[in-house]
């Protein structure tokens, strides 16, 4: 099996949790060839910790960028990421991973996603599940099995390149997965618990506020482009999560919001009838079925998720 794997990490103010991430890749059952950490211009202890933990381990590179004076999200992030991905060369690596700094890692971690992806050649991306703490309990966030979770972007590094990358914009993470199965490339995430990690800040959650990030989410699903309808169901499928009923309803108004404005969208016209075309097949026969429908029509067969 090949383990050549560099983890990219974009970071600020990450003292509060960071050093789980950190001690949890550390612990890997195979670590790491090289870990890029890139400081977004922190203004707490993360750069201290950080410092520490390069001068220990020789796999870690700290790259740091000016204080862009508030937390980044969305294209804020990938603008962090590429800072740090242009800090190697892709090529010297088998697979790459987009990883946050606000995560518990099981041991195997990385280790089960390089077996999943040799043994399916036609798997590009993927990932474990994230979990949440609520009181003494472990809950599941909401993420279905045909994407690869954001804040742990495992991908092969051809595929990763073949793709374009990330695009520079709210959605990034789903847009992603979608140009996947446009190629006939299969993104994935598994529930198993060898593969389910711990996210310690709320899913959706923003540097001004949850309802912020549910805004932000809205906004995201209209610029890659999906339509009104699949938006609406969506929000209603989510409406009892916290904070129920206005969480829900502010994605839809993002949403709204973004089309009245007349905001503009992500611009691949074939890219969004795709997306279109799958969220149409997804309400009609459910998500599992419209991704497989696909793998067959791209001629790869079906069930390749498993």
């Amino acid at each position: 099996m090949s383990k050549r794997y560099v983890l990219i990490s974009p970071c600020r103010n990450e003292a509060e949790y960071m050093r789980q991430t950190l001690d949890t890749v550390i612990a890997q059952t195979v670590r790491p060839t090289r870990w890029v950490i890139v400081d977004d211009g922190s203004t707490d202890d993360t750069p201290r910790v950080l410092a520490q933990y390069q001068a220990k381990y020789d796999w870690i590179t700290i790259v740091t960028r000016k204080d862009r004076g508030r937390r980044a999200v969305g294209p804020g992030v990938i603008e962090a990421f590429y800072e740090g991905y242009e800090s190697i060369d892709p090529d010297d690596y088998d697979y790459l991973c987009k990883l946050d700094l606000d995560l518990n890692l099981p041991p195997r971690y990385f280790e089960i996603l390089m077996q999943r992806m040799e043994a399916n050649k036609l798997i590009a991306t993927c990932s474990g599940k994230a979990y949440v703490r609520q009181g003494s309990e472990l809950v599941a966030e909401n993420h279905g099995d045909e994407t690869s979770l954001g804040m742990t972007k495992f991908y092969r590094v051809d595929r990763f390149k073949a793709i374009g990358g990330f695009v520079r914009e709210v959605m990034w993470d789903g847009i992603d997965c979608h140009r996947c199965r446009m190629m006939g490339w299969v993104a994935c995430s598994w529930d198993e618990p060898e593969l389910r990690f711990v996210h310690l800040r709320p899913m959706g959650s923003s540097q001004t506020g949850i309802l912020t990030g549910r805004m932000r989410h809205g906004f995201g699903q209209y610029f890659m482009g999906t339509g009104f309808l699949y938006m609406l169901a969506s929000a209603v499928n989510r409406i009892g999560e916290k904070p129920a009923l206005i969480g829900s309803s502010m994605m839809l108004w993002g949403w709204i919001k973004a089309a009245l404005q007349r905001k503009p969208r992500y611009d691949d016209e074939a890219f969004r009838r795709f997306v279109r075309h799958y969220q149409w097949r997804s309400l009609l026969v459910g998500k599992k079925r419209a991704t497989q429908e696909i793998y067959r029509e791209k001629g790869v067969g079906s069930g390749l998720q498993s």
